[in-house]
């Protein structure tokens, strides 16, 4: 074992997003899986027992005889605990481990807009990483609690950073086609998605249009001064496996043109890139010219689905200028975000 390697469990790991979490740790050079929680019902369990895996590769990741505990700090002792608990179970489960000394890192929408929480997408807003001291402090922690926010909300503000960053980002209008495997599994009846859109996706907008405006604020001393921005969501369910498309058009302060736009998309370099962080894709963005890209099926792969794709950049006649955005919704919009947020935590010092 490395002498970097810190341990970590997972809670909530029988689920496809713990699976993701479980398969990203079997060979991270700076984590060690030395422990894996779920619901009460199958503590006792193998992993193998209690968990139908639904991903390829290896089964379980090689921990299939790993017995499963019950998702509480008196029974799971790791400084680093990964959530993919849903909102009901997190808002009762994540405090008492923050409370008894890790740090969380959570996939749950529970504690997003909390204002002492940081909400972190690392290429975006890794300054608020700040907001742990002011937590610990108000709540007397020993740990803490950090978010990614809603997958959808991930990709938007990858494309938002630089342009907000080069202009200033004045308004925002963003319409999905996201992808079944949101949904969690088993997803979408088939009889519903199959041939169709579903136009509503519960609380998705309000989370894509709060959660864009708390990332791309100033982290000011102890709080967060949101984004004075309109942004606006309209958020479809398409029947894609894997793979959330936006179609964004922004105002930017100046009226840049196209080529300004790319420019300035194309040369982002944000700090989990500068630093090698181990999830961090080589490129941030990844900028296509073809008139037909990105597409789900092509291009939501690429890098381990940690990349964020932009094309068909041109004029907006409404905004000023309109693209293309695609993302992978459960690795980059969930456990890969979420590993990427604990490797920037620790590379600033900020895990306790």
């Amino acid at each position: 074992m490395s002498a970097r390697q810190l341990d970590v469990a997972v809670i909530g790991a029988t689920g496809v997003v713990g699976q993701r979490f479980v398969r990203r740790l079997a060979n991270h050079p700076q984590f060690r899986l030395v422990a894996i929680a779920a619901s009460d019902k199958s503590r006792g369990k193998s992993y193998a027992e209690a968990c139908a895996w639904r991903l390829d590769g290896e089964a379980y990741a090689g921990n299939g005889a790993m017995p499963l505990v019950a998702s509480d700090p008196q029974e799971v002792s790791a400084p680093i605990i990964f959530s993919a608990l849903d909102s009901g179970p997190a808002a009762d489960i994540e405090p008492r481990f923050a409370a008894a000394g890790a740090t969380v890192f959570s996939n749950a929408s529970t504690f997003r807009m909390a204002p002492d929480v940081p909400l972190l997408v690392p290429e975006v807003n890794p300054e608020h990483v700040g907001l742990l001291t002011t937590q610990r402090k108000l709540r007397g922690w020993r740990g803490a609690i950090l978010t990614n926010p809603n997958c959808t909300t991930t990709m938007l503000v990858m494309a938002l950073k630089p342009l907000d960053a080069a202009f200033g980002v004045e308004s925002v209008h963003m319409a999905s086609m996201q992808a079944v495997s949101g949904a969690g599994w088993p997803g979408v009846p088939s009889l519903d998605i199959l041939g169709n859109v579903i136009p509503f996706i519960r609380n998705e907008e309000a989370k894509v249009e709060e959660e864009t405006q708390k990332l791309l604020g100033r982290c000011s001393g102890e709080r967060i001064e949101s984004l004075q921005a309109v942004v606006s969501a309209a958020c479809h369910r398409v029947p894609v496996l894997e793979g959330h498309t936006l179609a964004v058009s922004v105002r930017l302060r100046g009226n840049p043109d196209v080529s300004a736009v790319r420019h300035a998309l194309a040369e982002w370099h944000p700090l989990p890139q500068q630093r090698g962080l181990h999830s961090a894709p080589a490129r941030a963005l990844v900028l296509h010219d073809s008139l037909d890209r990105p597409q789900p099926r092509l291009d939501v792969e690429a890098m381990g689905g940690m990349a964020v794709h932009v094309g068909r950049i041109r004029p907006c006649p409404l905004l000023g200028i309109k693209f293309t955005v695609l993302g992978h919704n459960t690795e980059r919009g969930a456990a890969g975000g979420s590993m990427l947020n604990a490797e920037l935590a620790l590379a600033l010092g900020a895990i306790a």
